[in-house]
């Protein structure tokens, strides 16, 4: 879309204020508003100032001014459906102020891999199509002190109330999942049929074609599929998926949360992400080989396998997203492909023809920014292509049921098992991120040390609850 189209379409849709909306490298979505009256061309295309500095691990305060430059062209942006006056959000990408893209704007991060993937001839389209499951609470209470480190969070399909007489002004109706028994039971067991519904309704108002709407295995747990989209829009949709599934349960008094494991013992929340290459409008995925894949294909999906312990530290981006990737919770930690398989860290979905045929790759988690989490499986798939790297047999069988003594015996690869460790592999293969100028030096070595400091130093100093059940009477 042209700006003046734009434009125009503020003008018919009597918008009166935009917001312009960017995300930082942990995926947080920020945002400034301006009345219509001040929105002119010249503005839409120089692009709007900002303070970096006050975004965590972004400039420094010396070099604080940067720019926000709409992207009118991909069309992503909407019509927010939670404001009180009519108010059009629209996706910007961050420069600085020579007008050259900031190197660690997530956004420019992912425009840059596909401009690397074109200009290596491999293909003109990477389609991606994620699929990220949440979890709605009644509550959520946490305590972090000094003294004290805990936590608690609730949901009326907790079987931990079954014992209790009332549940908020209802009585106690005792019809709940139960630990596991989620996947898709119907009403009065699944609480959550009409907000799910009433959150597809509202992604449809914002430009996202939905589909499939159902619970989830774990108690309190949901997922609303959304159609695939290129890179770009695919991770746009992530950001507005977020926000919407956020905003309408917080409009009907519950939280939502797309934190990867919330329970202890029930199964956690993903973010199977669907991919597959075109050029020229052919599949590249598609061929003769296994499971209707070409070379190429297998090729991709090698490239990923390899290098997924580091390309855990952008999919897998939170210490709590290694709680998920432990056996007994269909969570896939083990490194290899199969057609039909969950267990598999890679399964090949059944497809009807050569528009469908593609990998999903089933270990990311929506703790990441999508931006980095599509861009670092997508140069780890370039790579398998480059280098034509098998990716080996297929395993049909249910590694879910390996113990680890198997799995060592069997020299079974496996995702890291902490964030520091995928951070360290990540440090290890950085070369693989850096081709093509994608990400910088100086992103990644910010993006190691942010995740340091925020996340894992924090986490590995904290006395845990349970240390006090081994620790205490030591």
């Amino acid at each position: 879309m042209k700006i003046k189209e734009f434009i125009q379409e503020c003008k018919d849709r009597e918008i009166e204020f935009v917001d312009f909306r960017f995300t930082d490298i942990k995926g947080v979505w920020h945002h400034v508003t301006y009345d219509i009256d001040a929105i002119d061309e010249e503005i839409l295309r120089n692009g709007l100032p900002f303070d970096g500095s006050s975004i965590p691990a972004w400039q420094p305060i010396n070099e604080s001014d940067m720019v926000l430059k709409p992207d009118l062209e991909i069309g992503t942006h909407f019509i927010d459906p939670f404001t009180a006056d009519p108010t059009m959000v629209v996706f910007c990408d961050v420069y600085n102020t020579d007008g050259t893209p900031y190197e660690k704007c997530p956004r420019s991060i992912a425009k840059r891999a596909l401009k690397y993937m074109e200009e290596q001839g491999i293909a003109d389209t990477a389609y991606f199509g994620p699929e990220n499951e949440f979890f709605v609470f009644e509550n959520v209470v946490v305590r972090d002190e000094i003294n004290a480190q805990c936590y608690e969070v609730d949901t009326a399909e907790g079987a931990w109330n079954d014992y209790v007489a009332e549940f908020g002004d209802e009585l106690n109706i005792g019809h709940r999942p139960r630990t596991k028994g989620g996947y898709f039971p119907v009403p009065p067991v699944d609480s959550m049929m009409d907000l799910r519904a009433e959150m597809a309704k509202v992604l449809k108002e914002v430009g996202l074609q939905t589909f499939v709407l159902h619970h989830e295995v774990a108690q309190g747990q949901g997922e609303i599929g959304v159609k695939f989209g290129t890179l770009i829009e695919a991770a746009d949709n992530v950001q507005k998926l977020k926000y919407v599934v956020k905003m309408v349960a917080h409009l009907n008094g519950k939280t939502a949360t797309f934190m990867p494991k919330p329970l202890y013992g029930d199964n956690g929340s993903g973010m199977h992400t669907h991919i597959s290459l075109w050029k020229d409008g052919k599949n590249l995925f598609y061929g003769d080989g296994y499971a209707n894949l070409s070379k190429l294909g297998l090729n991709f999906i090698g490239g990923v396998l390899k290098y997924a312990p580091a390309v855990a530290a952008f999919t897998n981006a939170s210490t709590n997203s290694y709680k998920r990737l432990i056996p007994g919770f269909e969570a896939p930690s083990i490194l290899t492909y199969s057609a039909k398989n969950r267990s598999a860290s890679c399964r090949i979905p059944w497809g009807a023809g050569e528009k469908s045929v593609r990998a999903e790759f089933r270990f990311p988690d929506s703790s990441s920014c999508p931006y980095l989490a599509f861009t670092a499986l997508l140069m780890a798939g370039l790579e398998g292509i480059k280098n034509e790297i098998d990716p080996g047999e297929p395993m049909e069988i249910d590694l879910f049921e390996l113990t680890l003594d198997e799995i060592r015996e069997k020299g079974i690869r496996q995702l890291p098992h902490t964030l520091r460790e995928a951070i360290e592999e990540m440090l290890k293969n950085k070369e693989l991120f850096k081709q093509g100028n994608v990400m910088t030096e100086d992103f990644i070595q910010t993006y190691q040390h942010y995740k340091f400091e925020s996340e894992i130093w924090p986490w590995e100093g904290r006395p845990h609850p349970y240390e006090f059940i081994t620790t205490y009477s030591c």
